[in-house]
């Protein structure tokens, strides 16, 4: 990457994350490829000295990641600016993608002194809570659908809030077998879902997380929340009012679009 074109396209793009403004498209060479796209998330991210709530993975569906030779999910910062608590209020524009319908965990932050893998034996010591959560998904640029992980990824994951249900105690159910449905009473509209779109299983998801935060030597020194991805996959928005989420044995989540 020429180094100087790239500083000027993560500081535009940091400028429309902290402005909440649309800009022009990135060019296509820096976000087809997810490896360099990651690295413009990366770069961005460390521009920005807001607090982080926790991580999102991305681009957990198995047959959107079959179609996209994909090998793995992605991840991206979730920052406090977007979080926002049950019932609360998004506003959308052009450039939004849709809603999604998500299992989260709330991670102890003893994890960051954790040195070895993250594996299904040792992974539940570290969970908390558990919740239904809504994402609302989206670009900063004035682009439509989804070509590559890239685009995603290199738009800080492509998240513009996250709307969380109520946490209930984390316990050992079977979190790849539930059912979830999003709809909206006013239009009728409605999708149903199952956990099992998540990369296996939400757990899974999580543990794909926590590695690579891992990994990249992330620590954020207090209790965070993991988005695991969506059940529902990428439900477009056809009408403006309340969009309610249900996750069997989690809960439910609203959110009203305007």
């Amino acid at each position: 990457m020429n180094k100087k074109i790239i500083e000027k396209i993560s500081n535009n793009l940091v400028r429309a994350f902290l402005k909440n403004k649309i800009i022009s498209p990135i060019p296509i060479r820096y976000t087809k490829k997810l490896i360099e796209a990651d690295k413009l998330r990366k770069l961005c991210e460390s521009k920005i000295k807001e607090p982080i709530i926790g991580f999102k993975a991305g681009g957990t569906s198995l047959i959107v990641m079959k179609k996209l030779k994909e090998k793995e999910p992605f991840y991206a910062s979730v920052y406090k600016r977007n979080f926002l608590k049950n019932g609360k209020s998004v506003k959308i524009n052009k450039s939004t993608l849709g809603i999604e319908l998500e299992v989260c965990y709330l991670i102890k932050k003893n994890f960051f002194n954790f040195k070895k893998k993250i594996t299904g034996n040792n992974v539940s010591r570290f969970i908390t809570h558990m919740a239904p959560c809504i994402e609302v998904v989206g670009y900063r640029q004035k682009k439509k659908g989804i070509k590559s992980f890239g685009d995603l990824c290199s738009d800080f994951g492509a998240n513009i809030k996250f709307i969380i249900g109520k946490k209930i105690k984390f316990k050992k159910i079977n979190i790849g077998n539930l059912k979830t449905y999003i709809k909206n009473k006013k239009n009728n509209q409605i999708f149903y879902g199952n956990t099992n779109t998540v990369f296996v299983n939400p757990l899974n998801s999580l543990k794909f997380v926590l590695n690579k935060i891992r990994k990249d030597k992330i620590n954020i020194k207090k209790n965070f929340f993991v988005f695991t991805g969506s059940t529902v996959g990428v439900v477009p928005i056809l009408n403006r009012g309340i969009y309610t989420g249900k996750i069997d044995k989690l809960g439910t989540v609203k959110t009203s679009i305007r």
